[in-house]
């Protein structure tokens, strides 16, 4: 069976590249193509594997028993299965489902003094205590967060060299607008991926097939898993309202205005009662929080507030899933994503900005004459990015630039239906090519100072 390139592909070769390398904690949501992408990674660069799955084989559970001393922990495993190989140099040790047992990361220390073999951890952030891994492991661990397919690794699934994308790439970073075929096409994959996401069951059945049959039925039950480890893994916390929340997003993207509320969430809720669920949500990486700005200028991290807040699908394949038979007829048929109030653009644009490293800030002022989806910077200013599903009119980004009481603000960016430009103010950018976005931003202010 064939597989799909993922970006972790490189990040991983680089890892091993670094001969100062340290063990490695490979972390996110679930079912998205952690555990494949560490095999295809360790079967192609190790003559021995040695793969421990603390789910499937409970059976390892106590090879810490006896203490971190690698050899102590490699004599406990070889006990349990002497067909296992341990070369110097030449081994990579793959402990899966770390969240089923946190003493592993007690282990990290040892293992990267030692210096024998090289180690990586996977766990689904559902069922991490990530405090607890940290106190065992502090200095001795990288970490990396892997979700699911972007819209760039999508189009690698479908075929499409890297060289074509380099190329479209190009025409952003010079401003110069894509021809009517690149534009006319990419607008047709990026629907295609609006209505997939990029969870890889889904998206591997539709690049096999090449039509949408059983697609929504994976998405449906993707949700249902979800709901499923939400009752499994949320310790400490109540489970029904977590519930309550996670099947309450729909609604809320629905809306005009798409604010989150805890009141309306259920009856008499108030926020006191749900302290820690969306935390929670956000912490196993099912959903994106977007938080509204005090003021629209610098610095993004300290000027929010905490309690005012829009909540997105991770992976906006779920928000397809999650929404009823009549939207989902008219997406699949009449390519009609304007049937939710811009939500689906807004769901995919956060995600997409999410894969970036992009934190999510949005704005609207108390009168809401002023408003603005989400906001990136660059090394001196603040930018508004504004998402429209067509190529309406654009009064919040033009305020934003043009008043003097946002001083951080020298540009914006405009995300649309429309192609690539620059009106001397703003950007226009076809909407899916926001996966560029952060590239793009760093190279034209180097090119701007070295100008």
């Amino acid at each position: 069976m064939q597989r799909l390139p993922r970006k972790t592909d490189g990040y991983l070769l680089e890892w091993k590249s670094n001969p100062d390398r340290l063990p490695l904690i490979v972390k996110g949501a679930r079912q998205i193509g952690k555990t494949e992408a560490i095999r295809h990674f360790a079967k192609n660069n190790y003559k021995s594997v040695v793969e421990i799955n603390f789910v499937l084989q409970k059976q390892y559970k106590d090879i810490f028993d006896d203490g971190f001393e690698v050899d102590t922990i490699i004599k406990n495993i070889s006990l349990k299965n002497p067909d296992f190989n341990f070369y110097p140099g030449e081994t990579l040790i793959f402990f899966d489902e770390i969240q089923e047992h946190i003493n592993c990361a007690t282990s990290l220390k040892s293992f990267k003094a030692d210096g024998r073999y090289d180690v990586i951890c996977s766990g689904s952030l559902m069922g991490i205590n990530y405090n607890e891994i940290e106190s065992n492991s502090v200095g001795y661990k990288e970490d990396y967060e892997m979700y699911s397919l972007d819209f760039e690794e999508f189009l690698w699934a479908k075929g499409y060299k890297e060289e074509q994308i380099e190329e479209i790439y190009g025409k952003l970073l010079s401003t110069t607008p894509l021809s009517d075929t690149q534009y006319c096409v990419m607008l047709e994959n990026f629907r295609e991926y609006m209505v997939l996401g990029g969870m890889p069951a889904v998206v591997f059945t539709f690049v096999s097939q090449k039509n949408y049959s059983g697609t929504l039925k994976l998405q449906k039950q993707l949700l249902l898993d979800y709901e499923e480890d939400i009752t499994k893994y949320a310790h400490g916390l109540d489970k029904g309202k977590i519930l309550d929340i996670y099947r309450k997003i729909p609604v809320f993207l629905g809306k005009d205005n798409k604010k989150f509320q805890i009141s309306k969430v259920r009856s008499g809720a108030r926020n006191r009662d749900y302290v820690g669920t969306v935390d929670w949500l956000k912490n196993a990486g099912i959903i994106n929080v977007c938080y509204c700005m005090s003021v629209p200028e610098l610095p993004l991290g300290g000027n929010y507030n905490p309690d005012n807040y829009k909540i997105y699908f991770r992976d906006t394949g779920l928000l397809i899933g999650s929404l009823d038979e009549e939207v989902q007829e008219d997406l699949r048929n009449n390519k009609n994503f304007n049937t939710y109030k811009g939500a689906i653009y807004e769901n995919v644009v956060a995600d997409m900005l999410t894969k970036q490293g992009y934190k999510l800030y949005f704005y609207r002022n108390e009168k809401a004459t002023v408003e603005m989806d989400f906001f990136v910077r660059d090394s001196d200013s603040l930018i508004p990015v504004e998402v429209k599903a067509n190529d309406s009119a654009t009064p919040s980004l033009n305020t934003l630039i043009d008043s003097e009481a946002y001083g951080d603000i020298q540009y914006g960016i405009k995300l649309a239906n429309k192609n690539i430009g620059f009106n001397g103010r703003f950007y226009t950018v076809p909407y899916f090519l926001t996966f560029m976005l952060k590239r793009f931003l760093r190279e034209k202010e180097k090119t701007e100072n070295n100008s």
